[in-house]
Order: C-alpha cells, then sequence, then structure tokens
C-alpha cells in the first residue's frame, strides 16, 4: 500500500481534481435546482434553530401521509448549500414523498460535531413538522451525498431520547449513504482540507460513523460510482466491516460513475440508485 502521506491523501480526497469536469456536474445541479424550485410546490428558507445556516427547504407531499426524504448536501463540510440541490425534489415529491433539503454553517466557522448536532435539529423538526407538508414522521428516510453521506449515518447512530425526551428512540431508521465518508482519520490528515476543517484527533473519533456501535433497528444502503478513488471505495466497504451486514443491507459501488455523477444517478428513473432511494423510502 502507499504511504498515506499528505501528497496521497490530496490525490484520493480531492474530488475536484480527480473529475475535472465537475465544474459542469454542478453548474447542471445549479441550473436545475432553480427549475425545481420555480416549477414545484415549495417551502424555503424555513428555520430549524437560531444560526444562519439553520435553514432548510421543504417540497410537500403531494397527498397526506406520504413517506419523507431528507437530503443532506455534500462540499466536504466546507462549501455548497441547499439551493444547490433542490434537484433531487421533484422527482421523489411525484411518487407522493415530502422532501425536506437542509443547510447547516460551514467550516470553519463550525465544526464538524457541531455541524451533525444542526443535522439533529433539523431531523427533530422534520419529525414534529412533517404532518404540516403531508408527510408521514414513521417513515423518515436520510439521504446524504459525500460529506452528507457522513451525515446520513450520523443520523442513523443519533440517541434521539438524549436529545429531546419527547422523540422517539428511532427518528431516523432508514438512510441512504452516497459516496459517504465514515471514518474521518484521513480527512483531519488530508492537507489541502486541513485549514478548513481544523480536525482535532478527538473530534474525528467522536465524529467518524465507524467507530460507532451499529445502531439497532437501523438499515444503511451504501453506494459509491465505481470510478471514485480507491479511498472512497475502501470508505465504503469500511462501513459495512464496521456495522455488519444486517444493518448495511447494501454496500456497492455503481458501475461508470464517478464522485459527482453517482449522485445525477440518483434521480435517474430505472437507475439501480434511484431504485434503492424508492426502496428505503416506501418499506
Amino acid at each position: 500500500m502507499e504511504r498515506q502521506d499528505g501528497d496521497w491523501l490530496d490525490r484520493m480526497y480531492n474530488n475536484r481534481a480527480l473529475v475535472p469536469e465537475n465544474g459542469a456536474h454542478m453548474a447542471r445541479w445549479t441550473d436545475a435546482s432553480r427549475r425545481a424550485r420555480e416549477a414545484f410546490e415549495c417551502e424555503l428558507d424555513i428555520p430549524y434553530g437560531d444560526s444562519p445556516g439553520e435553514r432548510l427547504d421543504v417540497f410537500p407531499a403531494p397527498q397526506a401521509r406520504g413517506p419523507v426524504m431528507v437530503f443532506l448536501h455534500g462540499g466536504y463540510w466546507r462549501a455548497l448549500d441547499k439551493s444547490d440541490h433542490s434537484f433531487v425534489a421533484p422527482m421523489f415529491q411525484d411518487v407522493g414523498a415530502c422532501v425536506v433539503v437542509p443547510n447547516y454553517d460551514l467550516c470553519p466557522a463550525v465544526t464538524i460535531p457541531q455541524i451533525t448536532l444542526q443535522m439533529v435539529r433539523a431531523l427533530a423538526w422534520t419529525w414534529k413538522n412533517a404532518p404540516t407538508y403531508g408527510g408521514d414522521p414513521r417513515q423518515i428516510t436520510v439521504v446524504g451525498h459525500s460529506a452528507g453521506g457522513h451525515l446520513a449515518a450520523m443520523m442513523l447512530a443519533c440517541d434521539w431520547r438524549r436529545w429531546d425526551p419527547e422523540l422517539p428512540v428511532d427518528v431516523v431508521r432508514k438512510g441512504l449513504a452516497i459516496s459517504g465518508l465514515f471514518d474521518l482519520e484521513p480527512i483531519r490528515r488530508t492537507p489541502f482540507l486541513a485549514n478548513d476543517l481544523r480536525l482535532t484527533p478527538a473530534d474525528a473519533r467522536k465524529a467518524s460513523p465507524a467507530l460507532l456501535p451499529s445502531p439497532l433497528g437501523a438499515t444503511l444502503y451504501a453506494v459509491a460510482g465505481a470510478e471514485e478513488s480507491p479511498e472512497f471505495l475502501r470508505q465504503n466497504q469500511l462501513i459495512r466491516k464496521a456495522w455488519g451486514e444486517p444493518c448495511v443491507e447494501v454496500c456497492e459501488a455503481l458501475p461508470g460513475l464517478n464522485h459527482f455523477s453517482v449522485l445525477e444517478a440518483l434521480v435517474e428513473p430505472e437507475h439501480r440508485l434511484h431504485e434503492l432511494a424508492l426502496d428505503l423510502l416506501w418499506r
């Protein structure tokens, strides 16, 4: 195995360098997201907390008691915005789901553990308010891409009653992590991220899903693009090794997809990734 020095870690984790056409992908996301907000029913910038980043968008279910998808965006916890990801909503809203897309404050203004707690607040808000938007709070699926995949796994591992005694123990039982990051120790040592993330060894341990107990009664599907770096493929396999196959029922590398095109597959009808998301929503 190659030595994991800074140059090696940068090669493994710098997805924009690995996919030179990343700008074209993100431009498509932005354009499709603008069109989604214009064409589909939605309520924007709803506060779920007090900080500027604690806002979310809701695309209501067309009828009452629809399943709820909460989509958590990526960007290495330091970039991007919910407004770049509205494009994920229409395809699932069309089949009866309520789609919630939260923002969070970005590093270095906050730490990754603080972002994780912001997502706990966003999911608690969703559980309490989903019926207002046609959603069934007992049918929440959290979906995340890249850093959002990490956050999705952290939501499955949350001790909800400790956070709020009024919540059930299983606010979130179903998750889909797309190109997720489950061991943050190599991220802590990756030079191009270090100044923004400012991860301490203790925070890396505390916020690594692979170092947490397998969540009882939860189901996680973990996928990555088969054309992603060896480290992203290793991270994807790692969560199944850590949490076990009974929890991580699906662990796949999807052929022909890179770190950016894999997210686009989520909204492609009949694609394996889209079908996995539907399976979780309706199970």
